[in-house]
């Protein structure tokens, strides 16, 4: 798992770029990003599937901020990324949500 982070400089953006490895959903078929800056919407982002097997995703967000997140794999299993920036508690499931600081 990996968060890659490039700055625009001309805006206050940052592309970011989520990838979910191939070890984590080795029979994965469909992986989203879901998260705050989808409105948690699970068919908003869907990750495209590498040659690797690994899952990969950029989206555009407002820097300044920190975005919860979290991997829904084939529309049923939550998984955070082992590299995210921090976890904070989530109060629906009582699980932690990954957290991305851009």
């Amino acid at each position: 798992m990996s968060i890659k982070k490039q700055y625009l400089k001309t805006k206050p953006q940052a592309n970011v770029t989520f990838q979910l490895g191939a070890e984590v959903a080795p029979e994965a078929n469909k992986v989203a990003v879901v998260g705050e800056f989808n409105d948690w919407d699970e068919s908003a982002v869907e990750m495209k599937k590498l040659k690797s097997g690994a899952f990969k995703a950029t989206v555009k967000l407002e820097t300044g901020k920190e975005y919860q997140f979290r991997y829904l794999i084939d529309g049923q299993t939550w998984e955070n990324d082992w590299e995210a920036d921090k976890y904070v508690p989530n109060n629906f499931t009582f699980e932690e949500n990954s957290v991305v600081t851009v």
